[in-house]
């Protein structure tokens, strides 16, 4: 079982490889409409892979270059008007083994009317250990300076969807290509199946590649690195509204 899939993820890495290649040399992932239309916002589906209800709270434990990481991702029961959309606040704090805050992040989500989740931008800062912002890079938000929303989960995801998840030329330029819906995953919390797998990496930083896991009723429940990069979360706890 093991070679097997040892070797399914090596041809997925290929066929990956090959992928970003051609994003680099001038295609690119689904490019979402360059303004999102509040219509498509008036009657919103939740996404089961990207649960926004509020009250949500994950939990993660990781590791990134050999330093030990906890991190709880809430979904708040904020909002915030952004490009005619009103999009749900989750909060998301990174703290190190000794309890300091290395990042903190307000991250803007909207769900439409036909399922899609949208990713309509960020704040985010990182701070040092002794509490000093050190950079607020990463920050965008759509509709602001060129910046245009992405998708950060489709309804109905399905293997070979891939799109862009932000897009802020130059500065935010995610994207996601989906690999796998109907895999099963086990992490400390438990094991989760029917999972949607996915390669996410930058056209800005086309040598760091990582997969990611996603659930139903949960969200990501796996993260790590497999190229350019060290980071490994895995979920340790969730508390459903």
């Amino acid at each position: 079982m093991k070679t097997a899939a040892w070797a399914a993820a090596g041809a997925a890495a290929v066929t990956l490889g090959v992928a970003i290649g051609s994003l680099g040399a001038g295609g690119e992932a689904n490019a979402p409409a360059d303004t999102l239309h509040s219509s498509h916002f008036n009657h919103p589906r939740a996404n089961p892979y990207f649960p926004l209800r509020p009250g949500l709270v994950l939990r993660y434990r990781g590791t990134d270059g050999g330093n030990k990481f906890r991190e709880r991702v809430t979904v708040t029961h904020k909002t915030k008007m952004i490009d005619g959309v009103n999009a749900t606040v989750v909060h998301d704090v990174l703290r190190r083994d000794d309890g300091t805050i290395a990042e903190n992040t307000h991250d803007w989500y909207a769900d439409d009317n036909n399922a899609n989740v949208w990713y309509v931008g960020e704040a985010t800062a990182t701070y040092n250990h002794s509490g000093q912002v050190q950079s607020r890079e990463g920050s965008w938000q759509a509709g602001v300076k060129g910046a245009v929303a992405g998708l950060i989960m489709p309804a109905g995801p399905s293997p070979t969807d891939a799109y862009r998840q932000e897009y802020w030329r130059g500065k935010a330029e995610d994207q996601a290509w989906i690999v796998q819906n109907n895999e099963t995953l086990r992490v400390p919390l438990g094991t989760y199946r029917r999972v949607v797998r996915t390669y996410e990496w930058s056209r800005l930083e086309k040598h760091n590649v990582s997969v990611k896991f996603y659930a139903r009723g949960v969200g990501i429940v796996s993260e790590h690195d497999i190229v350019g990069g060290t980071e490994n979360f895995k979920l340790v706890s969730v508390t459903h509204p």
